[in-house]
């Protein structure tokens, strides 16, 4: 029974690491109250890059442009795109004079390089303040703006928004996306409130144009495709310049994936630009994942032979109830509540694709933007 004793005391190690970080970590978000922010009215440039999205911008487009605020440009920037996008492009600028397009052709140097084409939509953006989302989302509010904006001030120039997913019925993929959604919301929230933010989601994510020249832009990370916005983020942001933003009225919702491979393609994609992450960054989230690996296989393993059944039942329900407790703020903070039930089996889910893409990374390149 050695080695059973071992693994027992292994088990007990996870699971004081995951309470730690449910309630010491992730609660910096989960316990937080919302603190309402003055209107500012601050000139605003809206950028969005888009590629092959035309029935997207017909879509989604409207719900930008109808935006209760004052002072604000659109910026389209069409990445060289195949199908009728700048044509839908042009058709909005041609009633909206509020529009700035972007017309971005493919260069050998920076061939399909989405930080290629938002950082010429960035440069032609009329106003310091720059706030991006995706051609296929919307904002659920007409007071997104006016929400986003407020969080900036003196000192606070990223603003950290939530992009939510469609919910659709009935589909267990549809929950599994948007729980990871939501936990990736919970951890980067609460690394922010901490004082250490490490990234941002393009969907919904602001900051001021003069910090990105500052920054030389996206040239120290230009030739990783992905992280336009997790990796720019890490490079730039400070417990001193970052804010976040999760008033109902400031969240965007986009369209999420609906089958298996498409997702899994999409997250390979995302996870790329984890290992450029700064090293405390690092080892924080992945001390997070394997805590919650060895947790689950050990529950498993131990209860298999019953080896001190009433402990690890005991140490699963305090886990598991840390997790609820913390899960459960964020989750109606986020208006994700409905996932509550379902994130025993959500984890383990997400856990096995985890853990099946990294080592599909491994093996082979994930394709990138479009």
């Amino acid at each position: 029974m050695m080695l059973f004793d071992v693994l027992l005391y292994i088990f007990v190690v996870a699971v004081v690491i995951q309470i730690i970080y449910f309630f010491i970590l992730f609660g910096k978000f989960a316990f937080l109250k919302e603190q309402k922010q003055s209107p500012q009215n601050l000139p605003i440039s809206v950028i969005i890059c888009a590629k092959n999205e035309a029935k997207n911008l017909k879509k989604f487009l409207p719900s930008v442009l109808e935006q209760d605020y004052p002072n604000f440009q659109i910026v389209l920037i069409n990445d060289a795109s195949y199908d009728d996008t700048f044509e839908v492009m042009e058709e909005f600028a041609n009633i909206h004079d509020n529009i700035k397009l972007v017309n971005v052709v493919n260069t050998e140097a920076f061939w399909a390089n989405k930080k290629y084409a938002l950082t010429l939509g960035i440069k032609a953006a009329k106003y310091n303040h720059l706030l991006f989302t995706d051609a296929d989302c919307k904002p659920l509010s007409k007071n997104w703006i006016t929400e986003m904006s407020s969080c900036f001030s003196d000192t606070k120039s990223i603003v950290l928004g939530y992009g939510s997913y469609t919910k659709i019925k009935n589909s267990f993929l549809n929950k599994l996306i948007r729980f990871e959604t939501l936990l990736t919301a919970i951890q980067y929230f609460s690394f922010a409130k901490l004082g250490m933010p490490y990234m941002g989601v393009g969907r919904n994510l602001a900051y001021k144009r003069e910090d990105f020249f500052n920054a030389n832009g996206f040239m120290s990370h230009m030739y990783i495709r992905s992280g336009d916005d997790d990796l720019f983020i890490n490079q730039i942001a400070t417990a001193q310049n970052t804010e976040i933003c999760f008033s109902e009225e400031s969240f965007t919702e986009s369209t999420p994936k609906t089958t298996y491979k498409d997702w899994i393609i999409q997250k390979r994609r995302h996870i790329t630009t984890a290992k450029h992450y700064k090293t405390k960054h690092k080892i924080l989230l992945a001390l997070f994942y394997i805590s919650q690996l060895v947790f689950w296989t050990l529950a498993i393993v131990l209860l298999i032979p019953l080896f001190h059944w009433q402990i690890v039942l005991i140490l699963i329900f305090l886990r598991n109830l840390a997790q609820f407790i913390v899960y459960n703020k964020a989750a109606k903070k986020l208006n994700e509540g409905d996932l509550l039930i379902y994130i025993p089996l959500l984890e383990l889910f997400l856990i096995g694709f985890q853990l099946s893409i990294f080592i599909n990374n491994l093996i082979s390149k994930p394709k990138h933007w479009k």
